[in-house]
């Protein structure tokens, strides 16, 4: 059996070298490597260009009256106006400066005045400006000719606009390879089957295989179901290489058995590099090498795995070995997927005679168990290569040594990242929910996709739990902006509030029962000292924080509510319109805040001097007494207080809108 480096190796050679580049459409590029420089055939901007809304002036002019001789908009040049000292010229944002003016000022440091008998407008300019201010001169952005993209990069959504900002619309790439997939074996059925005849299973490698490799965005091949006969795969294998694959993937049909025929099959096409892997699942995984032989068309190397039959085996093998074969026939300069180190949250025993890919999932905590921030991995359950199960939610493969014995748990150890760490479905709130009545329980998808979900940290001073409640973010059809930002403000303030570690973040949507499941959750079990709700505090039907908070907690505080409310007040008037509530139950503070990301930052703020005072008292520390009361002849007047709370009452913004 060849070791797992040496296999990897042998494929990537046989697929250096053989990356195409061909000419395609902007719209197609997406995600490609490119093939070739790419330069600028013009400057940008084209033209001198305001970075404002304002007036172009005559920066030695100075503040005064002026009158306002032209208008410059975007997509209008003013072609002929020459602005010269007393003159100005109003431009908009992007717009060009007319020639004569060497500087902008901007709105704000103006002053509209009546127009002159005439109609003529006039400005008054309350501000210097210097030569050059607020002006993009041509090609300060990119100069012509110079190289903006170089061959070898990928092409992301900002590379497109870059690209079409130069004016490029067809650009030569490296495409990804086109996948031929088919399954082998006399007891595979179609999916749609509705009835399964003795010995019968449903094809579920190839569906599987098919899905996985457009997810690698590559071009596929189905080819169906071959029968456990040499006809039939090389039929199959035929109309892999008359359909242009670059890859063959077969699944089945590789291992001892005398009617396994796909290894025999690949031997009379073309070369196999190895036929036994030293890895578990996924020994008896095949690799090979063909060249077709048409004399109407250049020959070519087409790669052909014949992958496992058990499931897990078959998709741990195209992690491992193809999706690194198909990144380098895309180009990629490191084909490898990504690896990191995770500290495992439960001991696992080892293989004493081959590396086990173990399929787990990995998430990111604030302390995975060193005192440091880190991943953490959690093993997906039984690991049977037949057990399909045991794929699903995985997001990581973790590559165990050959070791025979147990690593105990928080042993650091190296994983295969395979797909998004951060949207696992895994991140689930912890077992001790099966306490809760079944409709208190959230479901996987109420948990946050945008900010990690962390284990509770027993170190912590004070617990603090982030519960964002949107519909939108629920969904996944908008990202949340408020759950990181309330990270980040208590993480900043940590020390203020006695030493606030975040322990949990969520998401649900703006219903009674998940909200109040959560609540009950990290207040009750999990011993959280404070829960920030974020959003779902308005006057819109779906609004319904604050009835869940109200139904859950022992003791209100109207005081914190009425601080937010006068901070928020500096901001925006629609802040009145907030039922945000706060309130105690048992150890725990519940504050709804608003859902705005700037208006939770505010908030906070605002809070701070009484917060850790505040959750002393809640946690019974009988020594917190409240801070003495100034006397009333050095209070500020009630009429001072309210002339400060009828000014802050008129705002300007509005982010802190409920």
């Amino acid at each position: 059996m060849l070791p797992v480096e040496e296999a990897l190796a042998a494929v990537l050679s046989a697929a250096a070298g053989h990356a195409t580049p061909r000419d395609v459409p902007l719209h197609d590029a997406l995600g490609l490597v490119l093939a070739e420089d790419v330069r600028a055939p013009d400057p940008l901007p084209p033209f001198r260009a305001s970075m404002k809304d304002g007036y172009a002036v005559v920066a030695s002019d100075g503040p005064g009256e002026y009158p306002v001789i032209t208008e410059s908009r975007a997509g209008n040049d003013a072609l002929g106006v020459v602005v010269g000292p007393g003159t100005v010229a109003y431009v908009t944002t992007g717009g060009p400066i007319p020639d004569g003016a060497d500087a902008i000022v901007q709105v704000e440091d103006t002053e509209k005045v009546p127009a002159t008998a005439d109609g003529s407008k006039r400005v008054r300019i309350l501000a210097r400006a210097t030569e050059g201010q607020d002006i993009r001169n041509v090609g300060c952005d990119i100069e012509k000719d110079s190289i903006v993209l170089k061959s070898g990069q990928h092409i992301g959504p900002a590379e497109i606009g870059l690209l079409a900002t130069i004016g490029v619309t067809t650009v030569k790439v490296y495409p990804r390879p086109t996948i031929a997939v088919f399954s082998t074996g006399d007891e595979l059925v179609q999916p749609a089957t509705a009835t399964l005849c003795r010995g019968q299973i449903r094809d579920s490698n190839r569906a599987m295989l098919l899905a996985a490799a457009v997810q690698q965005r590559c071009k596929v091949v189905d080819l169906g179901i071959a029968e456990d006969t040499e006809e039939s795969i090389k039929k199959h294998m035929d109309a892999a290489l008359h359909s242009n694959a670059d890859i063959i993937l077969t699944s089945g049909g590789v291992s001892m058995g005398d009617r396994d025929f796909v290894k025999p099959c690949l031997s009379k096409m073309g070369k196999i590099h190895f036929e036994k892997i030293q890895m578990k699942p996924g020994k008896p995984l095949t690799f090979a090498e063909i060249t077709t032989q048409d004399s109407s068309k250049p020959s070519q190397t087409v790669l052909a795995f014949g992958l496992p039959g058990n499931p897990v085996s078959c998709m741990v093998c195209f992690n491992v070995f193809v999706v690194p074969a198909i990144r380098l026939l895309s180009s990629w300069s490191n084909p490898h997927l990504q690896r990191v180190h995770v500290r495992l949250s439960h001991p696992l025993r080892a293989d004493p005679h081959r590396i086990e890919f173990h399929r787990a999932v990995i998430r990111w905590v604030l302390n995975d168990g060193s005192g440091r921030p880190g991943y953490v991995a959690e093993s997906t359950g039984h690991q049977a290569s037949s057990r399909l199960l045991s794929m699903k939610s995985a997001n990581a493969l973790l590559e165990v040594p050959s070791a025979g014995q147990t690593l105990a748990a928080g042993t650091s150890i190296q994983a295969i990242v395979i797909s998004d760490i951060i949207s696992s479905p895994s991140n689930e709130l912890p077992a001790a929910l099966n306490l809760l009545p079944s409709h208190f329980i959230p479901s996987a998808k109420s948990v946050s996709t945008d900010v990690p979900q962390v284990a509770t940290s027993q170190d912590a001073v004070v617990k603090v739990a982030i519960l964002t409640v949107s519909d939108t973010v629920s969904s996944g059809a908008g990202p949340d902006r408020s759950g990181p930002r309330a990270v980040s403000v208590v993480n900043s303030s940590s020390e203020k509030l006695g030493g606030a570690t975040v322990v949990a973040t969520a998401v649900v949507p703006d219903e009674v029962d998940r909200i109040k499941g959560i609540l009950v959750q990290w207040s009750d079990i999990d011993c959280v000292n404070l829960i920030l709700t974020l959003g779902g505090t308005g006057f819109t039907p779906r609004d319904v924080t604050p009835e869940a908070t109200k139904s859950v907690i022992e003791k209100e505080a109207p005081g914190l509510t009425f601080v937010m409310l006068q901070e928020s007040l500096k901001i925006t008037p629609f802040a009145m319109l907030s039922r945000a509530t706060v309130g105690i139950r048992g150890s725990t503070l519940i504050i709804n805040m608003p859902g705005n990301p700037n208006a939770v930052a505010e908030c906070m703020e605002a809070l701070l001097p009484a917060l850790k005072h505040a959750l002393k008292q809640i946690k019974g520390d009988k020594r917190e007494k409240h801070p003495r009361h100034l006397p009333h002849s050095q209070a500020a007047p009630v009429d001072q207080w309210e002339r400060s709370f009828r000014a802050a009452s008129v705002g300007k913004g509005c982010s802190c809108e409920p």
